[in-house]
């Protein structure tokens, strides 16, 4: 019987070991390799085949959206299925349109863990009812993704720091990047979404409840 390869993608070797085990518990016949950052996922995923990746999405460096997007380019026949405890209600439906299969919380049991792997590897998509439901109504005629879905992980965390107030040397500090790349990130939500002060920041943040 072939083995079934899994690219475990997450930056906590206890999760890692966690998932193995949930894995381990009910494929008799299972490889897993294993990455804890997008560097390192990317080689591995260069070198496949891997039946199925599980991502999480808070990495080091470059986030799991943005990994996420190069993990398709790379081996875009591979089923990805975030694994992760962002919020859903925040990054579910922007993974999930940037090409994941399948959105799974870390706190759930390891029999939906392991429902959700095999039915991404069978071709489909796992999602909760909630999740469904917002793409089912973002697919709606006339409906539209709001502009932050387009943003990374780094740039949304970036947004919100901007809009309650911070400074991009306190913003700097406070996620551990050179005060030069906090600028960048900066100047990149105003790209994207037409914005040019951080007043209009600030009320972008509130209208679309992004911070309290």
């Amino acid at each position: 019987m072939a083995r079934t390869r899994v690219l475990l993608v997450d930056d906590h070797e206890i999760a890692r070991r966690g998932l193995e085990r949930v894995l381990m518990s009910s494929m008799r016949e299972v490889h897993c390799g294993e990455a804890s950052d997008a560097a390192e996922a990317t080689a591995l995923l260069a070198s496949g085949p891997w039946d199925v990746v599980l991502l999480d999405l808070n990495l080091p460096g470059r986030g799991g959206l943005d990994l996420l997007a190069e993990a398709k380019r790379i081996a875009p026949r591979t089923p990805v299925l975030v694994v992760t405890a962002c919020d859903e209600d925040e990054f579910a439906v922007r993974a999930l349109r940037a090409g994941a299969d399948g959105y799974v919380a870390k706190t759930s049991g390891a029999r939906e863990i392991l429902a959700a792997v095999e039915k991404v590897m069978r071709g489909g998509r796992y999602m909760s009812a909630r999740v469904a439901e917002r793409l089912a109504m973002g697919a709606a005629p006339g409906a539209s993704a709001p502009d932050h879905e387009r943003l990374s992980r780094r740039e949304l965390q970036v947004l919100k720091l901007v809009a309650v107030g911070r400074s991009l040397k306190e913003i700097a500090a406070e996620m551990h990047l050179a005060e030069r790349t906090i600028a960048t990130y900066r100047a990149r939500i105003g790209t994207k979404l037409g914005l040019s002060t951080n007043v209009q920041i600030a009320r972008y943040a509130i209208q679309h409840h992004l911070v309290d």
